[in-house]
């Protein structure tokens, strides 16, 4: 089995601050598979991911949805049988462990193999 390396720009998001537009808000229906969305989940714009479309951000740490959202990229999931890594963003000073992390996100990527690649802590 190949495991694909994380690219070096994706690498360099960890703990810098972004803006994502959210285009599935917490408690939105997936439109196709019928799931609701237990985090806001959205994309960095302007930003190409290899899959084709832009760049997939989860949002943790707001209970409410939103339709933009700019917080620190404190980890990527690298999905590694996937074209489509995502980047994971919290406020500022917050913070969460890596099975909190995993723990948020595994409504989706339950169904892809991945691993956490977090923001070391400074």
């Amino acid at each position: 089995m190949t495991i694909k390396r994380l690219p070096l720009p994706l690498l360099l998001k960890l703990g810098k601050i972004i803006t994502v537009k959210i285009d599935r808000p917490l408690g939105s229906q997936h439109p196709e598979h019928g799931f609701r969305y237990p985090i806001n989940y959205g994309y960095v714009p302007n930003h190409p991911a290899p899959d084709g479309d832009y760049l997939d951000a989860y949002v943790l740490g707001v209970e409410k949805p939103v339709q933009t959202f700019t917080g620190k990229c404190i980890a990527i999931i690298h999905r590694t049988d996937d074209n489509d890594d995502k980047l994971v963003l919290a406020p500022p000073r917050t913070h969460f462990t890596a099975d909190e992390i995993l723990a948020a996100v595994k409504f989706q990527e339950q169904h892809f193999q991945s691993m956490l690649v977090m923001a070391s802590e400074s």
